[in-house]
């Protein structure tokens, strides 16, 4: 079976196309020149290019993953609804105007799409999607073309992921970015508070509910999370175990765009594939630890925090 992945050269991406190549042949494609792991072949196109090599591999495929997109919430680019316009919303237009309609297509919008979790319960599949900011009404549209596809009778999946964090995560996000912190001595930003919480997914555990969501032939929308929240005081905590230092933490204003707490129902997520992903966060950490450690040994600058945005005193979270 040929599998294809678009943004191969991402995150997820990389991960789910070494995974692949394991089982068969496979197809990465992505803008950013990148490597393919053994088995699977590399093509460096924008999928807006209407290349033929990209085009080919589309409509060839046995199944595609569609993981290319523009991603970040706090992106700070001025002109970044653009981006997320052509790259989320009219890239994932491309692909499904070139993959078959019989053909498994499986494509990940975000748990952003709920706004967050209310009164404590967790995100339905089924429940009033309430997006905030345009990252999020980025992959609300996506989210609605994906439903054209599946009203005309094609196959397609969407993916709402959870924050999901392991080796190779994005620098941006708050896991890489206070790793990096704790290493150097540097304060962590918590942003909004210590008591505002996220559902961490580990990237492994992401790709193998891919995976098993295509052998299932599942269809429809599906959370993918682990139903445990964690408050960002007890990440800080426990990156500090991981990393064997004192770290202090500093309160910082959030991002219009981020929720208090995100938290995934994963009950229709155990009825597909028959389990759920489960997070063991300092084995999760000390991963990406070490994988922080390879890819960044120099000392990064100390992030700034923009004036006016500090809230309280630093407090000191014992290791």
């Amino acid at each position: 079976m040929v599998a294809v992945v678009t943004g191969a050269a991402g995150f997820i991406g990389s991960v789910l196309l070494k995974t692949l190549a394991r089982r068969g042949p496979a197809v990465g494609i992505d803008r950013r020149p990148f490597t393919a792991p053994p088995g699977a072949t590399a093509i460096t196109a924008d999928l807006l290019d209407a290349a033929a090599d990209v085009r080919a591999a589309l409509a060839g495929a046995q199944v595609v993953y569609h993981l290319a997109g523009c991603p970040d919430v706090r992106d700070p680019r001025s002109d970044v609804a653009q981006h997320r316009y052509r790259d989320n919303v009219l890239a994932t237009a491309a692909v499904l105007a070139t993959v078959p309609a019989r053909t498994p297509l499986l494509v990940t919008s975000s748990s952003s799409v709920y706004g967050g979790t209310r009164k404590g319960r967790p995100s339905a599949e089924t429940d009033p999607l309430r997006p905030r900011g345009g990252y999020a009404q980025s992959k609300l549209l996506v989210e609605q073309l994906c439903e054209g596809r599946a009203q005309a009778g094609g196959s397609v999946t969407v993916l709402r992921p959870f924050t999901v964090a392991g080796e190779g995560q994005r620098p941006g996000m708050a896991l890489a970015r206070w790793i990096d912190a704790a290493r150097n001595g540097l304060p962590l930003p918590l942003l909004g508070g210590p008591q505002r919480s996220r559902d961490i997914t580990d990237v492994r555990d992401v790709v193998q509910v891919l995976l098993d969501l295509t052998d299932c032939r599942a269809s429809g929308v599906y959370n993918i999370g682990t139903g445990v929240g964690h408050t960002l005081a007890q990440l800080a905590e426990a990156i500090c175990t991981v990393v064997g230092v004192e770290v202090s933490t500093i309160m910082a204003l959030p991002h219009p765009a981020e929720v208090t707490h995100t938290l995934a129902d994963t009950r229709k997520l155990r009825r597909a594939i028959g389990w759920v992903p489960r997070t063991d966060l300092p084995v999760l950490i000390a991963r990406q630890l070490a994988s922080a450690r390879a890819d960044r040994p120099v000392t990064p600058e100390p992030e700034s925090v923009p004036a006016g945005q500090l809230t309280g005193e630093p407090a000191t979270v014992a290791p």
